[in-house]
């Protein structure tokens, strides 16, 4: 067996014969490399030339850390490698078989895989074939194209098997007499003597489940033989197996038994020579192995494509993301709470940096994917689209951390002890951000750098088992979220807050905005009303005097914890409190009086709310905490207005009522500071009861007084004189209409 590692470059007289029929050509300096992997048959040498990836290959360009790849050319005359390293060639040559025929099954449209078959093993002695993979591929194709050959021996090998010797019986037996019939309760058999064939058979049947169920080669065995398994199989791979063999060698004749023999015994002795009866070029190579290597990854923890919405994988600016999938955001732990996972594989030689270019890209794909989520959901107006979430919190106008991750292709082992770690290079981490100590800002980027064993991963998608490839996604799944939670736990300080008593935590974020953009998120569910967030703080010490002034400030209106996790549950931390709602009734001593003089031409709006729950939601239960009132544009519904009767007819106050209460003459009034139209979509998010159609909603900053009027009798009054009044729908009334009403106190 003859090996070449991939782009790396030799010396031509080196590597011209082993080469012959693939490539020649010569760079500046009179080197020669190949860019691809897999293996071919070079019919001068009579021997098989395999391409390894290049990730074996360390900065110095040695492999295992101290092997020049000149030296190993000639794998079984060499004394370089030491055994496990000369064993770890062979699996590792099969894997790479096996990972090729994956991927090639799974996009037979590629244009990267070279394939030509030609018969692999036959009679005749024209080329020394001694790599496990051919004897592999060899014993498969043995079984796949003789399944008459089996049946024949097993007919032969049962035929009188277990019939009765009635010579033997009658002269050995006695026999009981009934009804004038001898019979004989203790027949003679046949018996069954040692079958040499069975025995091979059971060896080469063994071989195939071991093949099966070790690399996952598609085999098929239509015999019920009890098969060698387990320890016992382990025994004949290392000693018992070649001690088996030749103890039955002279009992074959024919030629396929034969050949049979030596295709189980070359199994355990990978040395054995192994006849081809071609001299033609056969080959299965890959150009471009960093194609395979990626979807190798992608099969094993991104998203089918079928399920990535078009603009997040190949994105808008041409740009195409390698892995992307969604699932549990890092500060919370609900599994309908997802956030986008950014993933980029790197297929470098052992030890390789990430380049300049390669981070700037990964943070450029974050960056689309947040421009994608906001213009989706600024389409629609709605908080959950087809299973995404919205990235921005429109109370805070915070961002959810998006976690991005490289995935380098390593051999520091080898075995397959380890499948994935964090990178054993300098730097693990990369960030990048426009201010500092804003976590939760648009422009803030942290990337984690891992090492997946590229054994491994190649023998878990060779093996082509879906039940062990999605145990594998969810453990790699929950081991990225988890150290990149603990990369943000060592920069940051994270703290659970949540308003006090009588505090409308949306009106504290509008007013100290410039304090808290970027360091407060609300990442948490509602507890009836109550409202969470999570404020992150870098942890440096040229923060801490900032950071202590605003944490003193916050625990002036809100209760504040540190979490010793950043997805620790803020409802274990913090105590329970009734949701801010601005329903007292504040006296009218203590509000700001208005003269309906000054507004006699202006108009007042005199509607009602429906019940508690409605007029809770006008006095700030609501998702911006606002104070706001809504009247019915849908002409369908009763008591609607016309938005362009509204829009003209604009409104300074508004009185309100309770619908059915009006005799009580209790009411009360808000200055209106501006007006806006909105959707059933937007007032459900809004969390108004019920919503049906559009709505004009009058925003209010504050409740005041007019003094002391008798709205009931308005009321009554309009019942009176408009026939087409309905009750409860808004009336409208200038400042001069409304100081007829005006009770003198007594």
């Amino acid at each position: 067996m003859r090996l070449i590692i991939e782009e790396h470059r030799y010396p031509v007289d080196k590597v011209k014969d082993v080469l012959d029929g693939i490539s020649t050509l010569r760079d500046v300096d009179g080197l020669v490399s190949v860019n691809y992997v897999g293996y071919y048959y070079n019919p001068t040498l009579k021997d098989c030339v395999f391409i390894l990836p290049k990730v074996l290959l360390d900065e110095s360009e040695k492999v295992f850390g101290h092997c020049s790849p000149e030296d190993i050319i000639d794998l079984e005359n060499q004394d370089c490698l030491t055994q496990e390293e000369h064993d770890f060639i062979y699996e590792l040559s099969v894997w790479i078989y096996r990972a090729i025929v994956v991927y090639q099954d799974s996009k037979p449209q590629n244009n990267i895989v070279l394939k030509q078959n030609v018969q692999q093993m036959a009679k005749g002695r024209l080329r020394q074939c001694n790599t496990f993979l051919d004897i592999l591929l060899a014993m498969l194709k043995f079984n796949r194209e003789n399944q008459d050959f089996f049946f024949f021996i097993l007919r032969n090998i049962h035929s009188g098997y277990n019939k009765i010797n009635w010579t033997r019986t009658i002269s050995h037996t006695s026999a009981i007499v009934q009804d004038n019939s001898p019979v004989y309760l203790n027949p003679v058999n046949k018996k069954r003597q040692i079958n040499f064939d069975e025995e091979l058979l059971i060896i080469f049947f063994s071989i195939l489940n071991y093949i099966n169920e070790q690399y996952g080669f598609p085999v098929q065995i239509n015999v019920n033989f009890p098969l060698i398994k387990g320890e016992m199989f382990e025994h004949y791979r290392k000693e018992m197996g070649k001690a088996k063999l030749m103890q039955i060698k002279y009992k074959y004749f024919s030629d396929k038994a034969l050949y049979l023999w030596e295709l189980c015994y070359a199994f355990f002795d990978q040395s054995k020579k192994i006849n081809v009866e071609t001299d033609d070029k056969e080959y299965l190579l890959v150009k471009n192995f960093n194609i395979v290597f990626e979807a190798i990854i992608d099969e094993l923890i991104g998203a089918p494509e079928s399920e990535t919405p078009s603009g997040l994988k190949d994105q808008g600016d041409g740009k195409r993301v390698d892995h992307i999938y969604q699932y549990k955001d890092l500060i919370h732990n609900e599994e309908d709470k997802p956030v986008y996972y950014i993933g980029d594989s790197k297929y470098y030689k052992r030890g390789a940096p990430i380049g300049e270019n390669s981070v700037y890209k990964q943070f450029t794909y974050a960056r689309n994917v947040i421009q994608w989520n906001l213009d989706l959901f600024n389409d629609s107006q709605v908080t959950e689209l087809n299973g995404h979430i919205k990235l921005r919190d429109d109370v805070t106008e915070g961002y959810n951390v998006i976690p991005n991750f490289f995935i380098s292709a390593q051999q520091n082992t080898l075995g397959r002890s380890f499948d994935i770690q964090q990178t054993t290079n300098e730097q693990k981490y990369y960030q990048s951000k426009q201010f500092d100590n804003r976590l939760f800002d648009r422009d803030t980027f942290l990337i984690a750098h891992y090492d997946v064993n590229f054994l491994f991963v190649v023998a878990l998608y060779g093996r082509n088992n879906k039940g062990e490839k999605s145990a594998w996604k969810e453990k790699v799944r929950g081991m990225f979220r988890r150290e990149i939670q603990a990369m943000l736990e060592q920069n940051f300080n994270f703290y659970a807050i949540t308003a006090k008593e009588g505090v409308n935590a949306a009106a504290y974020i509008d007013d100290h905005f410039q304090e808290l953009l970027g360091k407060i998120f609300t990442p948490y569910p509602d507890r009836e009303g109550q409202k969470y967030f999570s404020v992150a703080l870098d942890n440096r010490e040229n923060f801490s005097e900032a950071n202590e002034t605003l944490l003193n400030q916050l625990k002036e209106n809100f209760y504040v914890e540190q979490c010793e996790h950043i997805s620790d549950d803020p409802k274990a931390l913090l105590p329970e409190v009734a949701p801010f709602v601005q329903q007292m009734a504040v006296p009218s001593n203590f509000l700001t009086y208005h003269y309906l003089e000054k507004y006699a031409d202006k108009l007042i709006l005199i509607g009602c709310y429906h019940n508690q729950a409605h007029l809770n939601w006008i006095l700030g239960n609501n998702d911006k905490g606002t104070l706001i009132y809504n009247v019915r544009l849908d002409k369908s519904r009763p008591g609607a207005q016309k938005i362009t009767q509204l829009s003209n007819n604009v409104a300074c106050f508004v009185i309100l009522y309770e619908q059915a209460h009006e005799h009580e003459n209790k009411y009360r009034v808000f200055h209106v500071h501006h007006h806006a139209t909105m959707t059933e979509e937007r007032m459900r998010k809004a969390r108004y009861p019920e919503p049906q159609g559009k709505y004009f909603c009058y925003v209010f900053d504050e409740e005041v007084t007019l003094g002391n009027l008798d709205i009931a009798a308005l009321i009554a009054n309009e019942q009176r004189t408009n026939t087409d009044f309905i009750q409860g729908s808004p009336i409208f009334k200038t400042g001069k209409e409304l100081i007829k009403y005006r009770k003198h106190n007594t």
